[in-house]
């Protein structure tokens, strides 16, 4: 397949589309963005060119094809202890001071957003696994969300290559946590099995959930328009905790949204706490 420039109406055809259904604002400039991410979903689907592809999810029944255009064009960036911080101000005092407040009930829940392929999200299962065994007898809840249907296909797979895993795993938890698998390598099922994976797109209504303790919504609003981000900030204020912790990405923050969030600097991380 031949890949052609967008014209301006299917440009707008496309961004509209995305940002309906994911919130997601495309400008102009981006449009080698939205053709070298789906010339292959045309590929893909038999289709010759993009102006085909615009032309398909215009006719009736286009809903699963319309999916994989908004799941091609959401970015997919983790690793593996991602900017380090907040997940030492995880170990060093909020799950410590969570198991304290929460000795009554014995329930902790945590929820991953925008998780992509997991590793966020298996990151700190590692570190319950590791450092707080008293935890085993608990009802501990952990929710991984991401509004691709394919990403969390791999994400509960738990499969990641020898790049993925050599970015920011310490060796010992690598040969700890995980097992060989062909060329790549598996987290291991007992902590597969902690996590709850879950398609949740933020710009529409929250699913009915155990209200959260920890909310990871990290480097994924900075993809939002400023209602947009204020929306779903008064959304996860209302789904979690009123003594719970809300971590955000590093060029993240609630100031200037009016929204009801303290920041809480912990260590070297910053987090916020609703008010």
């Amino acid at each position: 397949m031949t890949t052609l420039l967008l014209t301006p109406n299917s440009f707008n055809f496309i961004s509209t589309l995305v940002r309906n259904k994911a919130a997601i604002v495309l400008e102009p400039s981006k449009s080698y963005l939205i053709e070298s991410r789906l010339n292959p979903v045309a590929r893909d689907n038999g289709l010759e060119s993009l102006e085909d592809l615009v032309s398909a999810l215009q006719r009736p029944g286009s809903q699963a094809l319309t999916q994989q255009v908004v799941e091609a064009m959401t970015t997919n960036e983790t690793s593996f202890f991602r900017d380090l911080h907040p997940f030492d101000a995880l170990r060093q005092q909020i799950i410590p001071e969570l198991i304290e407040k929460r000795a009554k009930d014995r329930t902790i829940t945590i929820w991953s957003n925008a998780c992509s392929s997991g590793q966020e999200v298996y990151t700190i299962a590692m570190i319950i696994r590791e450092h707080f065994p008293e935890l085993q007898g608990w009802k501990l809840k952990l929710i991984a969300s991401d509004l691709s249907t394919q990403i969390l296909d791999k994400a509960r797979q738990g499969i990641f290559n020898q790049t993925e895993v050599n970015r920011g795993l310490p060796m010992p938890l690598l040969l700890k946590n995980f097992e060989k698998k062909g060329i790549g390598w598996q987290i291991k099922e007992e902590i597969r099995k902690m996590v709850d994976f879950k398609v949740i797109n933020l710009i529409e209504p929250f699913p009915v959930m155990q209200s959260p303790d920890i909310v990871f919504l990290r480097n994924v609003l900075i993809y939002f328009a400023p209602e947009v981000k204020r929306d779903i900030l008064n959304k996860v204020r209302k789904i979690m905790k009123p003594d719970g912790f809300l971590f955000l990405g590093g060029a993240e923050t609630t100031m200037n949204l009016n929204v009801a969030f303290e920041r809480v600097q912990i260590g070297k991380a910053v987090c916020y706490k609703p008010q």
